[in-house]
């Protein structure tokens, strides 16, 4: 009986010491630029936000790389060798030009997700150069949402690929919203068709 107890509460403990784990895996960072919640077993952001405004473009990034943030264990420069994802921006270093602070942060790997080369270059690209035209009258609050599911892929280098990408846009001064999903591959068709009528939060 006592051997019965004892594996009893052996195993409650196992599962109290696994639950906190679970839940310290998720960090909660917000700074000037961006508020984001990163999977520290992903090794990727889950949901990132950041305000695009009309702001002047006064710093070159050409002097900027990524770097690791100290005490949160995310991706780094080795999950994106010899492979097809860029370093894929979420708030856009476009956007936040206008002091060598702000673009500085645009670079850390909080910031940062295993994103297909073909659909970082291009038209994810196009959508946040849209949202900079859409952000002269008002500013625009921008959610982007990372899809992870039981069958995504695990580089050998630990990090899980997203399977894609919510994008929720919302206009500040109106009750505007648009929303667009991307699969994380290489896109066929131009952002517009992307815009999605169900909007994920």
């Amino acid at each position: 009986m006592k051997k019965i107890l004892i594996s009893i509460c052996l195993t409650a403990i196992i599962f109290i010491v696994g639950s906190f784990k679970n839940q310290s895996d998720i960090i909660n960072v917000k700074n000037s630029v961006f508020e984001v919640a990163y999977s520290q077993v992903l090794e990727q952001p889950l949901w990132l936000v950041y305000s695009s405004t009309n702001r002047p473009t006064l710093v070159n990034r050409k002097s900027m790389d990524f770097y690791v943030e100290k005490n949160i264990h995310t991706s780094d420069g080795l999950d994106y060798l010899s492979n097809v994802y860029d370093k894929g921006h979420l708030a856009p270093a476009a956007t936040f030009s206008d002091n060598a602070e702000n673009l500085k942060q645009t670079f850390s790997y909080l910031n940062c997700a295993l994103q297909n080369q073909y659909l970082n270059r291009g038209e994810w690209r196009m959508l946040e150069e849209q949202i900079r035209k859409w952000d002269d009258s008002q500013v625009l609050v921008v959610k982007i949402i990372l899809d992870f599911s039981n069958t995504s892929k695990k580089l050998s280098t630990g990090a899980t690929v997203p399977d894609g990408f919510h994008m929720v846009i919302n206009w500040s001064n109106t009750n505007k919203k648009e929303c667009y999903y991307f699969a994380n591959e290489r896109p066929t068709t131009g952002w517009r068709e992307h815009k999605s009528l169900k909007c994920q939060h």
